[in-house]
């Protein structure tokens, strides 16, 4: 079973690793290491994101990680966000898993 890698920032390093996932911490510039560490382990399929250090990658470089590998990779929202900004994505994830735009209505 491929197992699910989350990437955070120092201040979530308790959240994740109590329930028992893999776990790396890490400042923004030191994500898309973090990234390719995570995507060059064949037993890893998941490998989860938090939006904050997403600063340290530029944007066309993250899109292509996630369209060259075969697992998902996901933005974990950041927790002072809330908003519209998390139903676009919510709505381009489920566009990628089923092929096809959903409109999500409140």
């Amino acid at each position: 079973m491929k197992h699910i890698v989350f990437i955070t920032p120092r201040d979530a390093r308790h959240g994740f690793s109590l329930s028992g996932v893999t776990q790396f911490i890490a400042a923004p510039d030191e994500a898309e290491a973090g990234i390719q560490k995570a995507m060059a382990d064949p037993e890893c399929g998941v490998v989860i994101i938090d939006e904050r250090l997403l600063t340290g990658i530029d944007e066309e470089r993250f899109r292509e990680m996630e369209r060259r590998w075969f697992g998902m990779l996901i933005v974990l929202p950041a927790p002072e966000k809330i908003g519209a900004e998390g139903e676009d994505y919510a709505a381009r994830l489920i566009r990628r898993v089923i092929g096809y735009q959903v409109r999500l209505n409140p």
